[in-house]
């Protein structure tokens, strides 16, 4: 194992941030990013167990948490089988109605599934991700915000070319703002986006030329997986190291709905370890 050091990047120092947190080391945010608070970390580890305090993760170091041994992230828990109606009405206290996951929930759960996503931790990301951005279970339009929409401006101007969010997004011309304003269970936001979701789903540039087709249900389904898909193996070991604050930033590139996004994944949890148990969800 190659040594992780302040400066280093990427899964394995995720994978270290993780278990130090798993040890009860404040190696947060599990972002793959060696800073001084995963230094700190290391430096803590290292003198709990009799190591001297570099706060270089060096092979002796790594295996002291756990670092030589199986990455469970790597070896799905599935549970679609398990997520119903039932468990998602019981975590969408908000929903509109239960037609919505009646109606929405099939294309959900065959979105991840054909992504190769069955698993715990991707399949209660997904719904805390709906929740966060939709609490009615159904894919919508993003609404003006002061965060896209200044005061005396045009609709999601703050989007648009420009300004700094609007670069960020890889808008082009005026009106783009608008016109790739965020959509779907995911609220897929920014031309670069619509793009790039759109290739990586097969069908080139149809979410670009017509992007309102992101609230198709299907389609919506199809791009939410997608989009975890691409940031799979952090969120896995953001979520290994109970880092749910940086499993949501990887998705919203914030902490807006995080309250909700937490709170669906804990009580699905709760709620699947329970069906796992004796099915006792039922009707």
């Amino acid at each position: 194992m190659a040594d992780l050091k302040l400066g280093s990047k990427g899964d394995a120092v995720a994978r270290l941030q993780a278990l130090l947190c798993l040890a009860g080391l404040d190696a947060k945010p599990v972002d793959g990013d060696f800073g001084r608070g995963t230094k700190a970390a290391v430096v803590a580890c290292q003198a709990a167990n009799g190591l001297t305090p570099t706060g270089i993760a060096d092979e002796i170091t790594q295996a002291t948490i756990g670092m030589d041994g199986e990455d469970k992230t790597l070896t799905p828990d599935p549970v679609i089988a398990n997520v119903d109606e039932v468990v998602v009405r019981n975590i969408f206290p908000n929903a509109t109605s239960a037609w919505n996951i009646h109606t929405h929930l099939p294309h959900v759960l065959a979105a991840l599934k054909g992504a190769d996503m069955d698993d715990r931790d991707l399949v209660l990301m997904a719904l805390g991700t709906i929740r966060a951005e939709s609490e009615g279970f159904e894919p919508i339009d993003e609404g003006k915000s002061k965060y896209n929409t200044s005061p005396d401006g045009p609709p999601f101007g703050l989007y648009d070319p420009g300004t700094n969010i609007g670069k960020n997004l890889g808008n082009l011309y005026p009106g783009d703002g608008e016109k790739f304003k965020g959509r779907g269970f995911i609220q897929l936001t920014g031309r670069s986006n619509y793009r790039r979701i759109g290739e990586a789903l097969g069908i080139g540039n149809t979410l670009e030329e017509d992007p309102d087709r992101a609230n198709e249900p299907e389609l919506a389904a199809k791009i939410l997986a997608a989009f975890l898909d691409n940031k799979r193996r952090m969120i896995k070991y953001a979520i290994l190291g109970r880092d749910l604050a940086q499993a949501r930033k990887l998705v919203n590139g914030g902490s807006h709905g995080l309250d909700r996004f937490e709170e669906t994944f804990r009580k699905g949890e709760v709620l699947l370890a329970k069906k796992d148990d004796d099915d006792w969800l039922t009707g």
